[in-house]
């Protein structure tokens, strides 16, 4: 299993930390009695954690009653239940179960009796459950998770237990839960101050004294300072310790070497080590400016960031930790360095992925507010779910601002309820999280009255949706605001009348020329489920990124403009692909990565664009030049050609200096008499939850994917794994989401499986009509 870096890990022999995702058993039904011990659940299904389980369920067309903010998909009512045992060496100790998000309305039961309810489906809570529990004999936790009201989000929520579930016992003076908060309050090359503060808690019914000690250990584990300190903690009650260090010459975290360090917290009591527990963080300094933007250490820097969900195609809002990983590590090789997750807290598995790759994050609390999908809970909940979020996440060096809360009916109230409602989330923010802005992100509401009414003045922070016309004019109009693009047009189109003067150039350069705006976050990087373009399409398709995370041709632009590196990404204008893409407003240029194109007895004129950072670009049609061009000469820093289309060979070829440095083509590939099987990781681990995403491909007889043969794909998994989803890039696909079987789009298609929790070999082999079946060998081990 990957390392949780950067959530809080509790080791040692002074505490158990576990996992608490597997054995469990499931029905999508509301049976009477589901909590008691004694209640037979034989005929439900066993499943393992992470779940969701409206994958599982066939679509709703929008004549069934299907909601396109769904993808289409349901929700409904299921309940789960577990059984473990209880040692008798636990008497005297503390239990307690914490879940990283339910989906949603969960109520938690253990033995029958209900230990808590909890509303919203993207937070994270725990329960003490000690008093509900059977030492020495078998226990039953029971969860009931209603999502009959569905849908209840924007977009795609998923329904169940979704992220994991974790299983603690604690002596009862213990560090508390996510009970360290480390700030870098002075940080420079030569030096940095350390500010940690622990808030220790005692179960017991006496007072009783502590000492609690704390070890800052560098990346590579080296003890780099040492702070004890008494502490007189009453009974049942808890007590903040702080403690300050100084680390000289610090290992900064950033984005091209994000080091993190490990404070190791250790409680004492009388003498006796009672709990251990660690804390991963980073060494940085983090600044913004009115008129300059962000900084990092000293450093200024432009966010080049995407907005993503948390769903992740088949795998729906269920991602495995390696998952959440890939989608991060893939978004750093394009050039993102930022990310904001709209429109909730993600889990925290993401935000590891990001400290441990340098990747800044906006982490945003809430979409609507008090006016929308979580009206019925806002008013006795909003603080709560607040504190879980900035509680949780407070020690992620990835994480640069606080987002509470996006689109809101509130920002158009003239009565100034709307700004009292956000002034109240920020100051909750800022005493949870002195250490961080607070940022609040505004809808493309063209009659501006939240810069009427006070809304925007409630913030420092205030993010920009689709609303360029008005950066330079508000920028002198408040010049103490800070502003970045928190929903931005990935591609102007002809069709947006307000963007007219935009319409020469990607927004991208808008923002890029501009100082004062420290970001630009576009809508959205990856496709996603939910907010439906129309039936039969599931999702928002108009991403750089499919849900497979393929990388679509668009994509070129951004590594052409956000990498150094020399790039030279070719693509085929193609008026004949699907026309499923979204508003038009988002809408890109559609583009192909391919040359097989209908032949014609009449050759048929074709566009090609050549993304580049290169000077010049020399394109060649099999084998013939059609000249150099400049990059100065195209806007977008595409060069554009249009040429006869001629089955074979294009390649495009960039200069720097004269100098090839760069190339890029495209060829026509023949029929398909092949599949061919790549996976990004051949060796797992045998916890159960490791992952290997395996790329299916209809190749030709030269190992040239076959475009235009789409088939349907098989896959079959035996061994020390199991089969976990299929997908192909489609949003309009109508095959079942968690069959091993799909059409191949474009000639690929997706596999991912999962490791067992025992080591052995694990085979995938793929089939599909007139090919030959392929087969790849995965170690667990």
């Amino acid at each position: 299993m990957l390392p949780l870096l950067a959530c809080t890990i509790c080791l040692g022999a002074e505490r158990l930390h576990q996992s608490f995702d597997f054995d469990w058993r499931f029905t999508l039904a509301a049976p009477a009695g589901a909590e008691v011990p004694g209640f037979d659940d034989s005929a439900w299904t066993s499943v393992q954690l992470l779940h969701d389980w409206s994958m599982t369920l066939p679509y709703l067309s929008p004549e069934e009653g299907g909601k396109g903010s769904m993808g289409f998909m349901q929700g409904g009512l299921g309940w789960y239940r577990k059984t473990f045992a209880v040692p008798t060496a636990w008497k005297g100790r503390r239990v307690s179960l914490e879940f990283d998000g339910v989906y949603h309305r969960a109520t938690v039961y253990v033995n029958g009796r209900e230990v808590g309810f909890h509303p919203y489906g993207y937070t994270a809570f725990a329960y003490d459950i000690t008093d509900y529990l059977i030492p020495g004999g078998e226990n039953l936790v029971a969860v009931r998770v209603d999502h009959s009201d569905c849908p209840t989000s924007r977009w795609y929520s998923g329904s169940g237990i979704y992220r994991h579930v974790w299983l603690n016992v604690t002596d009862p003076v213990h560090v508390g839960l996510w009970g360290t908060y480390v700030t870098t309050p002075a940080v420079s090359a030569e030096q940095a101050s350390v500010r940690v503060e622990t808030t220790v808690e005692n179960d017991l019914s006496r007072p009783v004294a502590v000492s609690l000690g704390s070890e800052l250990r560098s990346p590579s584990g080296r003890v780099v300072a040492r702070r004890a300190s008494e502490a007189a903690l009453p009974a049942a009650g808890r007590e903040a310790v702080i403690q300050e260090f100084t680390v000289d010459a610090p290992e900064l975290w950033d984005l091209d070497s994000p080091q993190l360090y490990t404070l190791v917290t250790t409680v004492r009591r009388g003498g006796k080590v009672v709990d251990r527990y660690e804390t991963p963080f980073g060494i940085r300094d983090i600044r913004f400016d009115p008129d300059k933007g962000f900084f990092l250490n000293g450093r200024s820097v432009k966010m080049k960031g995407g907005d993503i969900h948390q769903d992740a195609g088949s795998l729906g809002a269920a991602i495995p930790d390696r998952a959440q990983e890939r989608r991060v590590r893939l978004m750093k090789d394009t050039g993102f360095n930022a990310i904001r997750c709209s429109h909730n807290p993600p889990a925290r598995e993401f935000l590891d992925a990001c400290d441990r790759l340098g990747m800044l994050v906006i982490d945003e609390s809430f979409d609507k507010w008090k006016f929308g999908y979580y009206t019925e809970w806002y008013d006795d909940w909003w603080a709560k779910d607040l504190a879980s979020m900035v509680i949780r996440d407070r020690n992620h060096p990835s994480v640069v601002l606080w987002s509470v809360g996006n689109e809101t009916m509130e920002q158009g109230d003239k009565t100034g309820a709307g700004a009292a409602r956000l002034a109240a989330l920020r100051a909750e923010c800022e005493r949870l999280d002195p250490s961080r802005k607070v940022a609040v992100t505004t809808a493309p509401d063209y009659n501006r009255t939240f810069d009427k009414n006070g809304f925007n003045a409630a913030v420092e922070v205030v993010g920009y949706n689709y609303q360029e016309p008005f950066f330079d004019s508000d920028h002198a109009q408040f010049p103490d605001r800070i502003i970045y693009g928190s929903e931005v047009f990935p591609y102007y189109s002809a069709g947006r009348e307000r963007m007219r003067e935009y319409i020469e150039r990607n927004p991208w350069y808008d923002y890029a020329s501009r100082d004062f705006i420290f970001g630009y976050f576009m809508w959205a990087a990856i496709d996603y489920w939910g907010e439906s373009s129309g039936w039969p399409s599931k999702g928002w398709p108009t991403g750089i990124y499919d849900v497979c995370m393929r990388e679509k041709p668009s994509a070129g632009f951004f590594r052409a403009v956000w990498k150094e590196d020399p790039v030279v990404r070719l693509a085929v204008e193609d008026p004949s692909l699907p026309l499923d893409r979204g508003k038009d407003m988002w809408t890109w240029p559609l583009l192909a990565s391919h040359w097989n194109f209908p032949r014609h007895d009449n050759p048929q004129m074709v566009e090609l664009d050549v993304f580049t950072n290169c000077d010049e670009v020399e394109l060649f049609v099999n084998d013939v030049s059609l000249g150099r061009r400049r990059t100065a000469d195209f806007p977008n820093n595409t060069i554009k050609w249009r040429t006869p289309y001629k089955p074979g060979r294009v390649v495009a070829r960039g200069y720097r200096d004269g100098v090839e440095v760069a190339v890029d083509e495209l060829r026509t590939a023949g029929d398909a008499v092949a599949i061919r099987l790549r996976a990004d990781r051949t060796d797992l681990t045998a916890d159960g939850q490791d992952l290997s995403h395996i790329d299916i491909e209809l190749v030709d007889a030269r190992g040239l994917v076959v475009p235009d043969a789409d088939r349907p794909v098989r896959v079959r998994v035996e061994g020390a794994g199991r089969f976990l989803c299929m997908d192909n890039g489609d949003t309009a696909d109508a095959g079942a989401q968690l069959r091993p079987d799909k059409p191949s789009c474009f000639g690929r298609a997706l596999a991912v499986v999962q490791a067992g929790r025992a080591a052995g070999p694990l085979r995938v082999t793929a089939s599909a009509d007139g090919l030959p079946e392929a087969e790849l060998l995965l170690i667990v081990k």
